[in-house]
């Protein structure tokens, strides 16, 4: 049996985020908002969207995270704007999805991509030399 993740990507979005000193527009927090934009989007087949609780970036707006199987980087991207990025994130997620080592290349990333990106996480299993 395959190992859900090695074909899966997982794109995490944390629903508690706010932007700092802005008030809600509605009782939804902005997080929330933006995990809503992107699951009515339309996904390529294997990209799960996945709402997580924190992911600990408070300061900096809306976060989220792409994570693929054993053999691909993991990112963390924050200051998305839950109105005007959804597009874009799936967009991004779709070119990670695709990648085989999950490494868009550099002039093909969304430009919030190449600004905003938190962290770029080793994959478990790198790639043998």
């Amino acid at each position: 049996m395959k190992d859900v993740l090695t074909t899966e990507t997982e794109l995490l979005v944390c629903v508690t985020c706010r932007r700092k000193g802005a008030p809600p527009d509605d009782a939804r927090r902005p997080g929330r908002v933006l995990f809503d934009a992107i699951t009515a989007q339309d996904r390529p087949e294997g990209l799960r969207v996945t709402p997580v609780e924190c992911l600990q970036n408070c300061s900096q707006s809306c976060t989220v995270a792409l994570r693929g199987g054993d053999a691909k980087w993991t990112y963390v991207f924050s200051n998305v704007d839950e109105t005007d990025h959804a597009a874009m994130i799936v967009a991004g997620a779709a070119q990670y999805h695709a990648a085989p080592d999950g490494v868009i290349p550099w002039r093909e990333r969304p430009e919030h991509f190449k600004r905003n990106c938190l962290a770029r996480i080793p994959p478990v299993r790198p790639k043998e030399s």
